[in-house]
């Protein structure tokens, strides 16, 4: 597979702040990369480092095959890493055509990017006349003008409003399903499980888990129970080794699974050692449950 990224042991230290710590991570072509975590946990630091905006203090990085200069590197790269910056007077495709002039791109390729990012029949508006949900897909088709081989967005939905969001979420994977990887920050859970297919979680500038998405979900889920016998169906799952951590909030027990096991089986279970449920339900861990374990156990 074909490495896009590859980052070791980056450190980035803001006087005493540390805001980035000894982080390491790989970015390989054709998917969609989320960096994620609550602000301050270095997402925006990391972008900026490989992108040659913010100094690292130590660690390094390497583009694509490790002997391309960040210089020439950032020429295949598209990246949306602040708020759009166009000419309000201007119209989208007078904007365009000045960023083609900064990157060396031929003018044709305005239009296929307008139509991409859904904004052709708009390209002679004024940039003050458009939402905050058209500014920023302009700013992705104006990412998007040379064709880069990854894009890079830090909170790309920051600020829109649910159809905005949507529009934008919509578009990545329409990107990304065109064979563009995409890198992109984000503190909303929602947006990574909905968007992404690979994850980094930082916590203070530090990685909890780099991998798959549906990888970090894919645990075995938890049974929520109910029974007038509450006490003695602690001490059951309690000593039973197909289950890991216990919640007990009232009347509810949640049981977490280390093993896979289905619903009928546990009720067939339970019935036998004389425990009648008059709740179970069976549910799937989703990415806040497990993002929200690995950082309180930080």
């Amino acid at each position: 597979m074909d490495t896009i990224l590859t980052i070791n042991n980056l450190t980035k230290k803001f006087g005493y702040l540390t805001a980035v710590k000894d982080l390491s991570f790989t970015i390989n072509k054709g998917n969609v990369y989320g960096i994620l975590g609550p602000n301050g946990s270095g997402k925006s630091t990391t972008l900026g480092i490989v992108l040659n905006v913010v100094n690292k203090t130590s660690g390094d990085f390497n583009w694509f095959d490790g002997k391309t200069t960040t210089h020439d590197a950032l020429k295949k790269v598209g990246a949306i890493i602040e708020r759009p910056n166009f000419y309000p007077y201007m119209s989208a495709y007078q904007n365009l055509k000045l960023v083609c002039k900064i990157k060396e791109v031929d003018f044709s390729k305005i239009d296929e990017k307008l139509e991409i990012v859904g904004l052709s029949d708009r390209k002679d508006s004024k940039f003050s006349t458009y939402s905050l949900g058209m500014k920023q897909r302009l700013a992705i088709a104006s990412a998007l003008l040379n064709d880069p081989e990854i894009l890079i967005l830090d909170e790309p939905t920051n600020g829109l409003d649910p159809q905005g969001i949507h529009q934008i979420r919509s578009l990545i994977k329409q990107i990304a399903s065109n064979g563009t990887t995409i890198l992109l920050a984000s503190h909303l859970l929602d947006e990574v499980e909905k968007v992404c297919s690979h994850v980094v979680v930082l916590r203070k500038g530090e990685k909890l888990y780099s991998g798959r998405v549906d990888e970090m979900i894919s645990s075995y889920g938890f049974f929520e129970l109910k029974t007038n016998k509450q006490d003695e169906l602690i001490k059951l799952l309690e000593t039973d080794q197909n289950f890991g951590k216990l919640k007990v909030e009232g009347e509810l027990i949640t049981a977490f699974l280390n093993e896979p096991m289905d619903a009928s089986a546990f009720n067939k279970l339970m019935f036998e050692k004389g425990i009648t449920l008059s709740h179970l339900v069976k549910r799937k861990e989703s990415l806040e449950e497990q993002f929200l374990q690995l950082t309180d156990n930080q």
